[in-house]
């Protein structure tokens, strides 16, 4: 199946924008700032999650529109379409809801029917970055690979916020109370840390098979930042209570990136090798996530960052790949290897003309 008769309705700045006739490979050319990556991150948003931009709901509504916005799309290939879509209603800009065949459904709904991975140049930094970002990355990742790692993530992450609020008062919190918080962040941390164990392996086996180049290789490893034990935050109480919050947990974890055959951490690679090693990742973990399921890639400016053997490489594994692709460039020249059986639109000004 694949994604079709997709529809932006006050979407950033698109008012009324349709995408019609998909294929495997989907261009969408135009200059800076005429609403490309607004098309991708509107495609993001029907997995669960906030989107490739992690954007707050009243950021995306249109300025020129009441508030609200709507994106919709076909799941075409199978005996009977499926529509599903994602939007917000004026009166409620803060509440974004979900429809599948019409029927009122979850976010986390959205991840039974597709996988949506993404790969953008605000992901660049990963490496360098805040071992906050690339949990968040890690996550998403599995989230992708199995729509109930969103549930645990959440439960985990309101229990946390319980504890350290409890900690963090003036008065003594009650010893039964916290024992209940505690309990609950075990129970939804493991399974947390299951999920994240899970990809890792399940990566690292999938790029295994993989030569060496023209993409470096990585190896994956997961740090735990501390297990998920009801008994150790009971024990460190006095301590987290005096640096008023959890110091260890899940919550603390972290991803560790290694290029295959040097052991340079990804972090100290070239900004080329990191790209390269994130592209890596991304077409691994998107052949994983498809499972079962429709896989969809979004690729934003991707091809401008690859020299051409690397960049007719990329085509080669998405064509063999079968995941439905989107990408993103200002010109059509880097996508000639795929443009001549691409369904390709030009966008202007938040309007997309099919060429």
């Amino acid at each position: 199946m694949a994604l079709d008769r997709i529809s932006l309705s006050r979407f950033r700045n698109h008012m009324a924008t349709v995408l019609e006739g998909t294929g495997q490979f989907n261009l969408l050319v135009g200059h800076n700032g005429a609403g490309k990556t607004n098309v991708l991150e509107a495609l993001s948003l029907l997995a669960p999650g906030r989107g490739l931009r992690r954007a707050a709901l009243p950021e995306i509504a249109a300025q020129a529109g009441d508030g609200g916005f709507a994106v919709g799309a076909s799941l075409t290939g199978a005996d009977e379409a499926v529509r599903i879509g994602t939007q917000v209603d004026p009166a409620r800009p803060t509440r974004r809801t979900v429809r599948i065949n019409g029927a009122e459904a979850s976010a986390i709904g959205l991840g039974e029917w597709l996988a949506i991975s993404w790969l953008t140049p605000a992901m660049d930094g990963l490496f360098t970055g805040s071992a906050g970002a690339r949990r968040r990355w890690i996550d998403r990742m599995a989230v992708a690979r199995d729509a109930g790692h969103a549930r645990h993530a959440a439960r985990y992450e309101a229990a946390l916020r319980e504890r350290n609020r409890l900690l963090a008062g003036e008065t003594s919190p009650d010893p039964l109370w916290l024992d209940g918080v505690e309990a609950q962040m075990a129970e939804a941390g493991a399974a947390l840390a299951g999920g994240r164990g899970d990809l890792v392996d399940a990566l690292n086996d999938r790029l295994a098979a993989l030569p060496d180049q023209p993409f470096a290789r990585p190896l994956l490893a997961l740090e735990s930042g501390g297990a998920a034990d009801a008994g150790a935050w009971r024990a460190n109480r006095a301590r987290d209570r005096g640096a008023g919050r959890t110091l260890e947990g899940p919550h603390r974890a972290d991803l560790v990136v290694t290029m295959a055959g040097t052991a340079q951490a990804a972090g100290r690679c070239s900004t080329g090798e990191q790209k390269a090693l994130l592209i890596a990742i991304t077409l691994a973990h998107a052949e994983l996530a498809a499972h079962g399921r429709t896989g969809v890639l979004l690729l934003d400016e991707v091809a401008a960052h690859l020299d051409p053997v690397r960049r007719a490489a990329l085509f080669e594994r998405l064509a063999a790949g079968g995941t439905q692709v989107w990408l993103t460039g200002t010109e059509r020249a880097p996508f000639a290897p795929v443009a001549d059986s691409a369904a390709v639109w030009e966008l202007e000004a938040g309007a997309a003309r099919r060429a």
